[in-house]
């Protein structure tokens, strides 16, 4: 009975994928216009994307994502599941992206206003803030091109988001540890899965 049922469940999204196609064909002159236009609602013919399935392909196609880490942070927000697909995901991923640069921008501020002014701590404070400031500007422009579909652009303010983390632990470099570590270190996970994601929607 439950197999049945799938079938059924199947040959419906096939059927109505089908008429969308056709209905796209009358509508647009043709084929190819058809097939752009379809091209642009990708993965409403499909199932929906889960977390796995979503984490298993951005860690196959980029190497800094880690395939438990990405499951359990993707997991732990229930912005995902009602992602849906992998257009979806990207949003969610990078919105959990902007949170964790908000809150490690939050954390380098408070630890800044322990040090003296003149202090190298911080001036190395004072570096991390701006970059992470940037970050979570770039982070929100890409918020905005992923939701607008202009996903190459998106990309490259991901991308650029990235730096952030690098950046700051530069300035701690020759010093016993790097205050936020940790903070750091999720923020770059974080953007990371979701510039594998934005990938794979594009």
């Amino acid at each position: 009975m439950g197999m049945s049922r799938r079938r059924d469940s199947v040959s419906t999204t096939t059927s109505l994928c089908l008429a969308v196609v056709l209905l796209m064909m009358l509508s647009n002159g043709g084929v190819a216009p058809a097939m752009a236009a379809m091209s642009k609602k990708k993965g409403s013919c499909m199932g929906p994307v889960t977390v796995e399935s979503a984490c298993r392909g951005a860690s196959e196609t980029h190497h800094a994502v880690d395939y438990d880490h990405c499951v359990a942070s993707l997991a732990a927000d229930e912005r995902s599941k009602e992602a849906g697909s992998m257009h979806g995901m990207a949003v969610v991923a990078t919105k959990i992206a902007i949170d964790h640069a908000a809150s490690t921008e939050a954390k380098i501020d408070d630890l800044a206003e322990l040090e003296d002014e003149s202090s190298e701590a911080r001036a190395r404070f004072n570096h991390c803030l701006e970059q992470y400031g940037g970050a979570a500007d770039l982070l929100r422009d890409a918020l905005d091109n992923l939701q607008a579909h202009i996903y190459g652009r998106a990309m490259e303010q991901l991308a650029a988001a990235l730096g952030a983390s690098e950046s700051c632990e530069d300035a701690w470099k020759g010093q016993k540890s790097l205050p936020v570590a940790g903070h750091d270190r999720e923020y770059g996970r974080m953007a990371h899965i979701a510039l594998g994601f934005t990938h794979a929607t594009a």
